[in-house]
Order: C-alpha cells, then structure tokens, then sequence
C-alpha cells in the first residue's frame, strides 16, 4: 500500500491494513507541505501487544465471565439458524399484517427449525441443509389404484440414514394403504 501510494481506509472493516499507515502533510516548521504515508509502528506495536486475544463487549455486568464466553462462542450456531431460516426455510420476506398471523408464521418457522436440527443430529450432521431439503422435497410416492403406495424416489445413503433415525422404510418396497397408515401414525407419536 505504500509503494503504491494507494492507502484509503475502509471504514466498515476493523481489520484493514490501511489502520496501520499514518500520513504527514506539514513540515518540520509547521509549514503545508505534499501528503507523505508512512508505517505507523506505534501502532504495530500497540496492537501486537493483543495478539492471540479476542475481546469480547457486553453490557452482562452481573453474569459470570465463562457464561458470557460460552454464549459468545455459540454465537456462529445463532447466526446460522437465521441464515437457514431465511434463505432454506425461505421465511422472508413475510406479507402478513396481523399480530396473530405474523406471530404463527414464526412459531411455524421456529418449530420448523426445531424439528430439523433434531433431524441434523440424527444424521450426524454429515448432510448439509440444502442436501436435506432438497431430499425430503423428492420423497414422492404413486397411489397405485387405491391398493398401496410404490415410492418415487432412488433410494441412497441419506434416505438410509433418515429411514433409520425414523424408524421405517419406504424406497425399495410396495406399502399397502394399512401400513402407510401405521407409519404415519408412527410419525405422529402414536401407538
């Protein structure tokens, strides 16, 4: 940056190298001279002294350090979920105006979120979400003249792996309409 004489600083990033680049434009005697940059090493120095160390700003006065510490390790986990929900779950934007009908959408999408982490740590967290969803959506099956259901879809290691945490199989078999009828009340809890 200053062999080239292009050192302008980005404001909306903390971690711009530019931070480290002072400039003089006046003279020994005070005297308005041409701009000159130069490497600040004051402020190498002072920021070396932080290396290794992460800072952490809150108003948790009250709250034990290695809680306030947890919470902000887990930050990535929070974030991620609002990135699910927005772009996988597709939750945004919403046109609803009504305080019950917004407050639903969001129990709804929250519910959503809920039920699928679950199912991510069935699989072991080795499928990505978009994989998941993408799944679940081609998980189709043909009434075959009201005698059963044969299943749509090709059968691989995550219809396995979700067959396995939910307890039933559905791709590589014809199901009559009483067992398509015990799976879903096996997917609803009941007996």
């Amino acid at each position: 940056m200053l062999s080239s004489g292009k050192a302008k600083k980005e404001r909306r990033n903390p971690n711009d190298p530019a931070r480290f680049i002072g400039k003089i434009a006046v003279t020994k005697e005070g005297e308005a001279a041409k701009i000159e940059n130069y490497l600040d090493t004051d402020k190498v120095e002072e920021e070396a002294l932080y290396d290794g160390m992460y800072a952490v700003t809150t108003d948790l006065l009250d709250d034990d350090v290695k809680d306030i510490l947890k919470v902000s390790e887990g930050r990535w986990e929070i974030e991620e979920c609002f990135r699910i929900m927005k772009t996988d779950f597709e939750a945004r934007p919403v046109f609803l105006q009504d305080d019950n009908r917004i407050k639903a959408h969001f129990l709804i999408c929250f519910l959503t979120l809920v039920i699928y982490r679950y199912l991510e740590k069935g699989l072991g967290h080795s499928f990505t979400c978009e994989t998941i969803l993408d799944k679940l959506k081609t998980m189709n099956f043909a009434d075959i003249q009201e005698q059963g259901f044969i299943p749509l879809y090709t059968r691989d290691k995550l219809t396995d792996a979700l067959h396995r945490i939910c307890g039933f199989d559905t791709d590589f078999k014809f199901i009559t309409k009483s067992q398509m009828k015990t799976i879903q009340k096996k997917s609803k809890g009941r007996k």
